[in-house]
């Protein structure tokens, strides 16, 4: 028997392409456009959101049941902060650094509207596993997407990827730079986020015309 039914695979495949958060439901725009300048950042807080909204997903589905309506909200805030308070001692312990970079952006995972908008739609309504799977899908959509913006926004502005200097160096003109190439300091200014999220919804519409909508 298969670990995974169609539909299961369905709820982590769908976000990374056609259902995406970012791209297609538009939600997390903040940060995408805040801490993507450098690719660490963005590898950083994709992992930090897959962890929160995979386990946040679990700890409120198993509480579904007895969680009062009127207070839903709090409980998933207190279940969030929680989650992201541990987020945020690891990073101060072993990546002291990376989370002064981050700073407050870690903290803003609190409000995130991909997190509490699954927690709503998808973890009061169904099973642990299923739930655990969709936060999952759609934190991985998420980071996917921070990645690649991540990835040109370094390569491009700074010439680098983690750190690394992947086109030459531009002070003694060595590799790419040798032929006249400068690097786009634009790059590195939170607009040009927003711009490489509109080519990539772009490319998506061009390759799927379903997504594009109707007026």
């Amino acid at each position: 028997m298969a670990l995974l039914s169609k539909k299961d695979t369905s709820l982590i495949l769908d976000p990374l392409a056609d259902n995406n958060p970012i791209t297609i439901q538009v939600l997390g725009i903040c940060s995408a456009l805040a801490i993507t300048a450098e690719l660490k950042a963005s590898i950083v807080m994709a992992l930090s959101v897959v962890f929160v909204l995979g386990i946040g997903n679990v700890v409120i589905s198993l509480m579904r049941n007895i969680i009062p309506s009127k207070i839903r909200i709090i409980v998933q805030l207190v279940v969030v902060a929680a989650l992201v308070i541990m987020v945020d001692q690891v990073l101060k312990a072993f990546a002291y650094e990376l989370s002064k970079t981050l700073s407050v952006f870690v903290g803003l995972i609190i409000t995130n509207c991909i997190i509490m908008g699954r927690f709503e739609a998808f973890a009061l309504a169904n099973g642990p596993w299923r739930s655990f799977l969709d936060g999952i899908g759609n934190a991985a959509g998420y980071g996917l997407i921070l990645v690649i913006i991540g990835f040109f926004r370094e390569l491009l502005g700074s010439g680098t990827l983690l750190g690394f200097k992947v086109l030459g160096d531009p002070i003694e003109k060595t590799g790419l730079y040798a032929t006249g190439y400068e690097n786009n300091g634009f790059m590195l200014l939170s607009p040009m986020a927003l711009i490489v999220v509109g080519l990539i919804i772009w490319v998506q519409r061009s390759r799927n015309k379903a997504l594009i909508e109707e007026n």
